[in-house]
């Protein structure tokens, strides 16, 4: 059995990665980037150090800012216009996994047409758009070296999942000076969902070597650094080592994919506007609770790698420790409940069998170590509204 593995042609990490951006245009044969950003990389000043950097090696380049937190059908269409109205010959994807995922659908709209409805999944899309050069300024999405984007149906009220060789960036610059500015609060949701794509890749049933040895790193590196970063945003190194992480998770997933968190979290987003580390962090430790029983060797490594536990502990106690720190994790992280977040309970509940079904339509769920039905999916959604601390870390030593 063979595993294909997909990665952007030139990766540039480490401090000052970013600086290097005309360098790779040169590599790849593009003389004119339009830049797709959103307004904080503006008025951060991002932009116009990128666009300064490069107008001094004769590079002129133009800026599309106006990416939404979560994007949707209707926010990617007036980048596929400037992208189109002009002969840009690559997109430059500045910011966290928002912009990034944006310029992945703008740049195959505006080489191709259509409607972003076209290539959801199950659709493998192949074709190469507009040449997409990635730099995140989150440790959290991977999605620089990433085949998958994500955008919002606000008409059906779905978050597709679009899939494909036809997304992947061909570059990647991970700088992690870029993230040293990241208030708390998303420190931590992008922190959790790199987690979250760690963890899901190694459990996933589509897990091979390859996206093993890169998951398990990934925890290793973010395990250690997570709490830190967000107490301590200042801490250079704990910086450095989650935006490792967030890359090396990245890897993983796109070559293992992700499983039931991320197929229950994208309708919570879509329907109540939770951004998606929060609805990942969320779900995670109910999710996690259920899945314990089909992968238990599995999870139980994967407590040990983030340091929940240790090499000495049998496989039930690692478990037990993971559900334990998993839950310590989201309250000292402050990730809020549902109703915590401001969303009405009957509005939840009305939704649930709906939000379940699109999760198992997007193929996630079935990555999972064990395939929910729609009713255990609506149990988990409607278990989120119960009190901190349930019963699960009872279920991991079954």
């Amino acid at each position: 059995m063979t595993s294909q593995i997909i990665l952007p042609r030139i990766m540039q990490v480490g401090a000052g990665a970013s600086l290097q951006l005309h360098a790779v245009l040169a590599k790849i044969g593009c003389k004119k980037p339009l830049i797709v950003t959103d307004p904080m990389m503006v008025q951060l000043g991002y932009s116009e150090s990128i666009q300064d950097s490069l107008k001094a090696e004769g590079i002129e380049s133009d800026v599309f800012a106006d990416t939404l937190p979560e994007p949707t059908v209707a926010s990617i269409l007036p980048g596929v216009e400037k992208a189109t109205a002009d002969s840009y010959d690559c997109i430059v994807a500045l910011g966290g996994g928002s912009p990034i995922d944006s310029a992945k659908a703008i740049s195959i709209l505006a080489k191709f047409g259509g409607e972003m409805r076209d290539y959801r999944f199950p659709r493998d899309v192949t074709e190469q758009g507009l040449p997409v050069i990635a730099v995140p300024t989150t440790a959290g999405t991977g999605t620089e070296v990433t085949r998958f984007t994500i955008i919002t149906d606000e008409e059906r009220g779905e978050k597709m999942l679009c899939v494909g060789i036809g997304f992947m960036p061909v570059a990647a610059l991970v700088d992690y000076k870029l993230t040293m500015s990241l208030p708390p609060r998303i420190t931590a949701d992008t922190g959790i969902d790199a987690m979250t794509h760690a963890l899901e890749a190694y459990v996933s049933k589509k897990a091979n070597p390859y996206s093993d040895s890169q998951a398990l790193a990934a925890l290793k590196l973010i395990g250690p650094n997570l709490r830190e970063v967000y107490h301590n945003g200042t801490n250079e190194k704990a910086r450095e080592e989650m935006m490792l992480g967030s890359t090396l998770a990245g890897v993983a997933f796109s070559a293992a994919s992700v499983a039931l968190v991320h197929g229950m979290s994208r309708p919570i987003g879509a329907f109540f506007h939770v951004p998606h580390g929060l609805s990942n962090a969320m779900l995670l430790p109910d999710v996690t609770a259920f899945s314990i029983p089909a992968a238990s060797e599995r999870y139980a490594q994967a407590a040990r790698a983030l340091g929940f536990a240790s090499e000495q502990d049998d496989d039930a106690m690692a478990n037990r420790k993971l559900l334990i720190e998993l839950r310590a994790l989201n309250d000292e992280l402050s990730v809020p409940t549902p109703e915590e977040f401001g969303i009405e309970r009957q509005v939840f509940m009305d939704r649930c069998e709906t939000m379940a079904e699109q999760a198992l339509a997007s193929g996630s769920p079935g990555n999972n170590p064990i395939t929910p039905t729609i009713a255990e999916m609506v149990e988990i959604y409607q278990g989120l509204w119960d009190a901190r601390g349930s019963d699960s870390e009872s279920v991991a030593a079954e």
